[in-house]
């Protein structure tokens, strides 16, 4: 990537898909075009149009490098397996926050480099807050016109983040046994950015998820100095045969050795 260049062309695509996500967002409910994909999760008008944009952007400026979408994933695994790099993109992280419109939700963009997120940009468009992170060279939160660093960070009193419409039991006893009460619920990938700017020190998800909700998030944890595994402390990869992820954990460096003690229990 020509660094400074492609992530300010990124960042402005995913602005753009921002953009018409809120021009849905504040219609009324009757015109979202509200559908239930297969596997029961809410699909509207404002994810169709964000993946338009997006689709469009990136194959204007990449037009070698394909991508893979949650609105358009099918790429049978005989092709994927080819790919060295690919964008991984959720055009509307977070349906069901904006379903509920509590603002909660995010345009999501990764590169998958040798089956690893490189580099990530997550968008979210009620607040106009932008999060990236490029490996090796750190993380950074752009807000109010102004860009900074954000570093993961240790507490001596660590906090949790978890979602708002996923919490489970076992999410519940891994943080017990951290001993750890206090717990930040948010939707959407923004549970990644507050690892990313030490705002939280753990993120323990519970069961599946896809690759397009995880792979910006991870990327920007990861540059910030965080560590993403599965929940049994494995790699936590990308382009699998399944498009389906395990339970995973986001973390601080200084939870590592308490984690890494508990991961062949979860």
């Amino acid at each position: 990537m020509d660094k400074k260049r492609d992530i300010s062309a990124i960042a402005d695509i995913a602005r753009k898909a921002g953009e018409a996500i809120l021009d849905v967002y504040h219609t009324d409910t009757d015109q979202w075009e509200i559908q239930q994909k297969h596997d029961n999760s809410p699909l509207t008008l404002a994810d169709t149009v964000s993946h338009r944009i997006i689709a469009d952007g990136l194959k204007s400026l990449f037009p070698a490098i394909p991508m893979l979408s949650e609105e358009g994933k099918d790429i049978p695994y005989e092709k994927r397996k080819k790919m060295d790099r690919y964008w991984c993109v959720d055009p509307l992280d977070g349906t069901k926050e904006f379903i509920s419109r509590n603002g909660e939700f995010t345009v999501n963009i990764a590169l998958i480099a040798g089956n690893e997120p490189v580099f990530g940009v997550i968008y979210v468009p009620v607040t106009g807050v932008l999060y990236y992170g490029l490996k090796d060279e750190g993380s950074f939160k752009t807000e109010g016109g102004e860009t900074r660093r954000i570093q993961a960070s240790p507490s001596h009193n660590p906090v949790a983040v978890g979602s708002k419409s996923h919490k489970t039991v076992e999410e519940e006893a891994f943080l017990s046994s951290l001993d750890i009460r206090d717990v930040v619920s948010i939707g959407s990938s923004l549970k990644f950015c507050l690892v990313a700017e030490g705002k939280a020190q753990v993120y323990y998800r519970h069961g599946p998820t896809m690759e397009w909700d995880t792979a910006a998030g991870h990327a920007i944890a990861v540059a910030s100095g965080a560590r993403m595994t599965q929940a049994d402390g494995s790699a936590f990869v990308y382009n699998k045969p399944s498009l389906v992820n395990g339970s995973f954990i986001c973390y601080s460096v200084n939870l590592h050795h308490k984690i890494a003690a508990l991961s062949s229990g979860v």
